[in-house]
């Protein structure tokens, strides 16, 4: 299914064909200038043709960034790959090759014609992110299944689809099927789709379609809930409070105790263990929305320091942009009597009146600069006190509900014990009343590995919150921390730009004074 032109023998694309092949569509582009004799700048071509010039393989394009159409028809290519780099590329034609798998094509997001006619691919598959598709053509390859084809369903812009030559296309109801499952299709096998065959196809298909509509809307939905809750979690997360809305940090505790399902077979544990889920549930949802509103309070916060921030910039901007105006006013005034003096003597002196001036701008630039800076180094302080604040208050608040929830830990430690101990008598006197497991009964006969097992739990769960405790006031201080330093960095990297952009102009000034005389 591939068609070449000529004998010649196979090659690799290399830098000397790239070249070469620049410099045969000649000086067409902007400037006329990216093909030329002494240079070649591979990254400014907008369009690349390798057709008819028997390529085995897509190679060394790596530069060509700004490439927007491909041609490498009519090769002997049998694998589309070496297109990473292309992310600027609308159109590609690889029609008239060997290809046998569509793959390789996942960095060209703004993709808008794909020809790949004439090839030996079976299937349509590996194309999900060229959501920009709107004409793809597949014409005389190896498709048989015509299910295959809803997979460019979900591209909504498509509207050219050629399939013809495909054993697909042989199919008695291919192009009503076609019509009915793409309805803003305008052409079908370089052949207008007319509404007639739609209307036919859209009755035809009437119930089939309806179903993909509901399937469709569920999926929609299914999609948006589940984006919904990510939103959520990720709220959550900033806020430090991931999973405190509910039993998960009581679970947590108990999930790695020994001999704690025996323990539960215990007289009065199913109860007690119920209050004390319940309780500590009750300081975890404490915990969480505390954690949400002082997220929004902190949020407020950030949003109130840079709009201050960047009330304060356009204010200095405006006052050097004035002081500009009125030195290069007069500058280009002092420039023109220079060029009109022919005393040295007083050339001289309006030289070094130039120079004066000159260094003039750049001291009260420079001050000014300085009063910006100190005004936003003083926004910043105030910003790090009141975020710090907030924090402090935060984990102050955060600390005292874990105590709480260790109180509730060694006060339910205490009654456990309590059973425990109780049961331990009872055995002991074979005195036991209560149905109970055989495994169970044999542990309570041991009162060492009975009290190392409560002991046990009891550190695994005090360590469980501890940890819970030491994550989220780490993590909180790590981002007050990671924030104002982001903040001052970034002010003075912007600062020290700004400075540098001042003494640039002065030193053009210079050379432009120097020249002048």
């Amino acid at each position: 299914m591939s068609g070449h032109c000529g004998k010649s023998e196979p090659i690799l694309i290399d830098e000397e064909i790239l070249k070469k092949a620049v410099m045969e569509q000649g000086p067409q582009y902007e400037a006329g200038l990216i093909a030329t004799a002494e240079e070649i700048v591979f990254s400014e071509v907008p369009k690349l043709h390798l057709q008819y010039r028997n390529i085995l393989k897509i190679d060394h394009l790596w530069e060509f960034t700004s490439l927007t159409k491909l041609e490498l028809n009519n090769n002997l290519i049998r694998k589309i790959e070496g297109l990473d780099c292309l992310i600027s590329l609308t159109w590609l034609d690889l029609s008239f090759n060997s290809i046998e798998k569509i793959e390789g094509l996942e960095s060209l997001r703004k993709l808008e014609v794909l020809n790949l006619s004439n090839n030996r691919i079976p299937v349509i598959e590996n194309m999900d992110t060229l959501e920009k598709l709107t004409i793809f053509s597949l014409t005389n390859n190896l498709l048989e299944q015509l299910d295959n084809v809803l997979y460019l369903r979900t591209f909504k812009n498509l509207f050219t689809l050629n399939l013809l030559g495909n054993p697909v296309h042989k199919d008695d109801d291919y192009k009503c099927f076609i019509a009915a499952y793409f309805p803003n299709l305008m052409c079908l096998d370089y052949r207008h789709l007319d509404q007639k065959t739609k209307n036919e196809a859209s009755i035809k298909y009437h119930y089939v379609l309806e179903k993909i509509k509901r399937d469709g809307l569920l999926m929609q939905q299914a999609a948006e809930a589940e984006q919904r809750k990510e939103a959520e979690l990720q709220l959550h997360h900033d806020a430090f409070v991931e999973f405190l809305n509910g039993s998960y940090l009581f679970k947590n505790m108990l999930k790695d105790d020994p001999e704690a399902d025996k323990l539960h077979y215990l007289p009065g544990m199913a109860s007690l263990l119920h209050t004390f889920e319940h309780q500590m549930v009750e300081l975890c949802m404490q915990l969480f929305e505390t954690g949400l509103a002082e997220h929004k309070r902190r949020e407020t916060e950030v949003n109130s320091f840079f709009s201050g921030q960047s009330k304060a910039v356009p204010h200095y901007q405006q006052r050097a942009s004035q002081i500009l105006a009125d030195f290069e006013q007069q500058h280009r005034e002092r420039i023109e009597e220079l060029h009109h003096l022919s005393d040295p003597e007083v050339l001289m002196v309006k030289v070094n009146h130039c120079k004066d001036e000159i260094n003039l701008l750049c001291n009260n630039l420079m001050a000014l600069d300085f009063q910006l800076y100190s005004q936003l180094e003083d926004i910043i302080k105030k910003f790090d006190i009141n975020i710090s604040d907030m924090v402090g208050s935060f984990i102050e608040t955060v600390q005292g509900i874990f105590a709480q929830c260790r109180d509730l830990e060694d006060n339910y430690n205490e009654k456990v014990r309590e059973i425990a101990v109780a049961t331990l008598e009872k055995v002991a006197k074979d005195n036991l009343e209560e149905d109970m497991p055989d495994d169970v009964r044999m542990l309570f006969t041991d009162k060492d590995t009975v009290m190392e097992a409560l002991a046990t739990g009891h550190d695994n769960h005090l360590q469980t919150i501890n940890d819970r405790e030491t994550q989220l006031v780490t993590r909180v201080n790590a981002w007050k921390v990671a924030l104002v330093k982001g903040i001052q960095d970034t002010e003075l990297k912007q600062s020290r730009m700004r400075i540098s952009d001042i003494h640039r102009y002065m030193d053009y000034l210079r050379e432009q004074l120097e020249e002048s005389h």
